[in-house]
Protein backbone atom coordinates (compact mmCIF):
# COMPACT_ATOMS: atom_id res chain seq x y z
CA UNK A 1 0.00 0.00 0.00
CA UNK A 2 1.24 3.55 -0.80
CA UNK A 3 2.32 5.52 2.25
CA UNK A 4 -0.19 8.02 3.60
CA UNK A 5 0.69 11.59 2.73
CA UNK A 6 -0.04 15.14 3.82
CA UNK A 7 -1.50 16.95 0.82
CA UNK A 8 -2.75 20.50 0.30
CA UNK A 9 -5.53 21.35 -2.13
CA UNK A 10 -5.63 25.05 -2.96
CA UNK A 11 -9.03 25.87 -4.42
CA UNK A 12 -12.05 23.92 -3.18
CA UNK A 13 -14.43 24.42 -6.08
CA UNK A 14 -15.96 21.45 -7.91
CA UNK A 15 -12.69 19.86 -8.99
CA UNK A 16 -10.73 20.74 -5.86
CA UNK A 17 -13.48 19.53 -3.53
CA UNK A 18 -13.89 16.23 -5.40
CA UNK A 19 -10.12 15.68 -5.36
CA UNK A 20 -9.82 16.55 -1.65
CA UNK A 21 -12.63 14.12 -0.82
CA UNK A 22 -11.08 11.35 -2.91
CA UNK A 23 -7.71 11.84 -1.21
CA UNK A 24 -9.31 11.84 2.23
CA UNK A 25 -11.25 8.67 1.38
CA UNK A 26 -7.91 7.04 0.57
CA UNK A 27 -6.69 7.87 4.07
CA UNK A 28 -4.45 10.83 3.29
CA UNK A 29 -4.34 13.94 5.48
CA UNK A 30 -5.71 16.81 3.39
CA UNK A 31 -5.33 20.54 4.03
CA UNK A 32 -7.74 22.68 2.02
CA UNK A 33 -7.43 26.39 1.22
CA UNK A 34 -10.01 28.65 -0.39
CA UNK A 35 -11.03 32.30 -0.17
CA UNK A 36 -14.73 31.37 -0.43
CA UNK A 37 -16.18 30.71 3.07
CA UNK A 38 -18.95 28.52 1.66
CA UNK A 39 -16.44 26.20 0.00
CA UNK A 40 -14.40 26.03 3.22
CA UNK A 41 -17.45 25.13 5.32
CA UNK A 42 -18.43 22.41 2.86
CA UNK A 43 -14.96 20.85 3.03
CA UNK A 44 -14.56 20.98 6.82
CA UNK A 45 -16.46 17.74 7.36
CA UNK A 46 -14.38 15.67 4.94
CA UNK A 47 -10.76 16.82 5.32
CA UNK A 48 -8.32 17.26 8.19
CA UNK A 49 -8.02 21.07 7.98
CA UNK A 50 -9.70 23.76 5.90
CA UNK A 51 -8.53 27.37 5.82
CA UNK A 52 -10.44 30.39 4.57
CA UNK A 53 -7.56 32.35 3.08
CA UNK A 54 -6.22 33.99 -0.07
CA UNK A 55 -3.60 31.65 -1.55
CA UNK A 56 -2.14 34.48 -3.62
CA UNK A 57 -0.81 35.87 -0.33
CA UNK A 58 2.68 34.44 0.08
CA UNK A 59 2.77 35.12 3.83
CA UNK A 60 -0.42 33.17 4.39
CA UNK A 61 0.98 30.11 2.64
CA UNK A 62 4.03 30.26 4.88
CA UNK A 63 1.88 30.53 8.01
CA UNK A 64 0.02 27.31 7.34
CA UNK A 65 3.29 25.43 6.79
CA UNK A 66 2.68 24.67 3.12
CA UNK A 67 6.31 23.79 2.41
CA UNK A 68 6.22 20.92 4.91
CA UNK A 69 3.52 19.00 3.03
CA UNK A 70 4.21 16.10 0.65
CA UNK A 71 2.12 17.43 -2.26
CA UNK A 72 0.37 20.67 -3.17
CA UNK A 73 -2.43 20.76 -5.76
CA UNK A 74 -3.53 24.11 -7.21
CA UNK A 75 -7.10 24.25 -8.50
CA UNK A 76 -8.05 27.94 -8.42
CA UNK A 77 -11.06 28.03 -10.72
CA UNK A 78 -11.08 30.05 -13.92
CA UNK A 79 -8.36 32.57 -13.10
CA UNK A 80 -5.13 31.83 -14.95
CA UNK A 81 -3.52 34.84 -13.28
CA UNK A 82 -4.39 33.64 -9.78
CA UNK A 83 -3.17 30.13 -10.55
CA UNK A 84 0.20 31.41 -11.80
CA UNK A 85 0.61 33.72 -8.80
CA UNK A 86 -0.11 30.85 -6.40
CA UNK A 87 2.46 28.68 -8.20
CA UNK A 88 5.09 31.42 -7.96
CA UNK A 89 4.35 31.82 -4.24
CA UNK A 90 4.66 28.06 -3.70
CA UNK A 91 7.97 27.98 -5.52
CA UNK A 92 9.22 30.94 -3.47
CA UNK A 93 8.23 29.04 -0.32
CA UNK A 94 10.35 26.08 -1.41
CA UNK A 95 7.55 23.71 -2.46
CA UNK A 96 8.80 21.28 -5.11
CA UNK A 97 6.02 18.76 -5.62
CA UNK A 98 3.37 20.96 -7.22
CA UNK A 99 0.42 19.74 -9.27
CA UNK A 100 -1.75 22.29 -11.07
CA UNK A 101 -5.12 22.14 -12.81
CA UNK A 102 -4.85 23.99 -16.13
CA UNK A 103 -7.84 25.82 -17.61
CA UNK A 104 -6.51 26.12 -21.17
CA UNK A 105 -3.71 24.95 -23.41
CA UNK A 106 -2.01 28.34 -23.05
CA UNK A 107 -2.20 28.01 -19.26
CA UNK A 108 -0.73 24.51 -19.52
CA UNK A 109 2.22 25.73 -21.60
CA UNK A 110 2.96 28.58 -19.18
CA UNK A 111 2.90 26.23 -16.20
CA UNK A 112 5.41 23.87 -17.80
CA UNK A 113 7.65 26.83 -18.66
CA UNK A 114 7.50 27.84 -14.98
CA UNK A 115 8.86 24.43 -14.10
CA UNK A 116 5.66 22.89 -12.70
CA UNK A 117 6.30 19.13 -12.85
CA UNK A 118 2.69 17.95 -13.13
CA UNK A 119 -0.09 19.76 -14.98
CA UNK A 120 -3.62 18.37 -15.29
CA UNK A 121 -6.10 19.57 -17.93
CA UNK A 122 -9.25 17.61 -16.92
CA UNK A 123 -11.60 18.85 -19.64
CA UNK A 124 -9.17 18.05 -22.47
CA UNK A 125 -8.33 14.66 -20.95
CA UNK A 126 -11.95 13.60 -20.52
CA UNK A 127 -12.87 14.88 -24.00
CA UNK A 128 -10.04 12.89 -25.61
CA UNK A 129 -10.97 9.74 -23.69
CA UNK A 130 -14.63 10.07 -24.71
CA UNK A 131 -13.73 10.68 -28.36
CA UNK A 132 -11.57 7.55 -28.39
CA UNK A 133 -14.28 5.46 -26.75
CA UNK A 134 -16.93 6.74 -29.18
CA UNK A 135 -14.88 6.07 -32.31
CA UNK A 136 -12.82 3.04 -31.28
CA UNK A 137 -14.81 0.78 -28.92
CA UNK A 138 -12.59 -1.14 -26.54
CA UNK A 139 -9.70 1.32 -26.66
CA UNK A 140 -10.26 2.15 -22.98
CA UNK A 141 -9.24 -1.44 -22.24
CA UNK A 142 -5.71 -0.77 -23.54
CA UNK A 143 -4.29 -1.20 -20.07
CA UNK A 144 -6.61 -4.08 -19.21
CA UNK A 145 -3.66 -6.19 -18.11
CA UNK A 146 -4.99 -6.90 -14.66
CA UNK A 147 -6.12 -4.98 -11.61
CA UNK A 148 -2.61 -4.80 -10.19
CA UNK A 149 -1.06 -2.96 -13.16
CA UNK A 150 -0.31 0.74 -12.73
CA UNK A 151 1.35 3.66 -14.47
CA UNK A 152 3.41 6.15 -12.44
CA UNK A 153 5.07 9.44 -13.35
CA UNK A 154 8.19 10.37 -11.41
CA UNK A 155 10.43 13.44 -11.52
CA UNK A 156 14.17 13.05 -11.98
CA UNK A 157 16.02 14.31 -8.91
CA UNK A 158 18.93 12.23 -7.63
CA UNK A 159 19.15 10.43 -10.96
CA UNK A 160 20.59 13.52 -12.66
CA UNK A 161 23.35 12.54 -15.10
CA UNK A 162 22.48 8.83 -15.05
CA UNK A 163 21.03 6.89 -17.97
CA UNK A 164 18.22 4.35 -18.06
CA UNK A 165 20.90 1.74 -18.71
CA UNK A 166 22.65 2.82 -15.49
CA UNK A 167 19.42 2.64 -13.49
CA UNK A 168 18.47 -0.81 -14.81
CA UNK A 169 14.92 -0.42 -13.48
CA UNK A 170 13.60 -3.46 -15.32
CA UNK A 171 15.94 -5.88 -13.58
CA UNK A 172 16.00 -4.13 -10.18
CA UNK A 173 12.28 -3.39 -9.81
CA UNK A 174 10.54 -5.27 -12.65
CA UNK A 175 9.12 -2.04 -14.12
CA UNK A 176 9.43 -0.56 -17.59
CA UNK A 177 9.96 3.07 -18.64
CA UNK A 178 7.40 3.56 -21.42
CA UNK A 179 7.61 7.33 -21.97
CA UNK A 180 9.39 10.48 -20.85
CA UNK A 181 8.96 14.26 -20.88
CA UNK A 182 11.86 16.67 -20.93
CA UNK A 183 11.99 19.36 -18.23
CA UNK A 184 10.01 22.41 -19.35
CA UNK A 185 8.19 20.58 -22.17
CA UNK A 186 4.49 19.73 -22.29
CA UNK A 187 4.72 16.79 -24.71
CA UNK A 188 5.63 13.22 -23.83
CA UNK A 189 8.00 11.17 -25.99
CA UNK A 190 8.01 7.41 -26.34
CA UNK A 191 10.68 4.72 -26.74
CA UNK A 192 13.22 6.46 -24.48
CA UNK A 193 16.90 6.11 -25.32
CA UNK A 194 18.81 3.89 -22.91
CA UNK A 195 21.99 5.98 -23.03
CA UNK A 196 20.59 9.51 -22.76
CA UNK A 197 21.72 11.27 -19.57
CA UNK A 198 18.76 12.36 -17.44
CA UNK A 199 18.39 15.99 -16.40
CA UNK A 200 16.73 17.66 -13.40
CA UNK A 201 12.99 18.03 -13.96
CA UNK A 202 12.69 15.29 -16.56
CA UNK A 203 9.63 13.08 -16.01
CA UNK A 204 9.67 9.31 -16.51
CA UNK A 205 6.54 7.19 -16.98
CA UNK A 206 6.78 3.72 -15.46
CA UNK A 207 4.57 0.71 -16.14
CA UNK A 208 4.42 -2.33 -13.89
CA UNK A 209 2.74 -3.96 -10.93
CA UNK A 210 1.60 -1.43 -8.35
CA UNK A 211 3.75 -2.98 -5.63
CA UNK A 212 6.87 -2.89 -7.82
CA UNK A 213 6.29 0.67 -9.03
CA UNK A 214 5.90 1.96 -5.48
CA UNK A 215 9.22 0.35 -4.53
CA UNK A 216 11.16 2.45 -7.01
CA UNK A 217 13.47 4.66 -5.00
CA UNK A 218 14.13 7.85 -6.99
CA UNK A 219 15.48 9.87 -4.06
Amino acid sequence: MPAKKEIAVIGLGKFGYALAKALADLGHSVVGVDINPEYVRRAQDIIAQAYEADATDEKMLSQIGIKDLDRVIVSTGDSMEASILVVLNLQAAGVKNIWVKAISEAHERVLYKLGVPFVVFPEAFVAAQMANRLTAPGLQEYFGLGKDVAVREIIVDNWIGKTLRDLDLTNKYQVQVIAFRLAGDSEFHFVPQADRALKAGDVLVLLGRTEDIMRVDKF
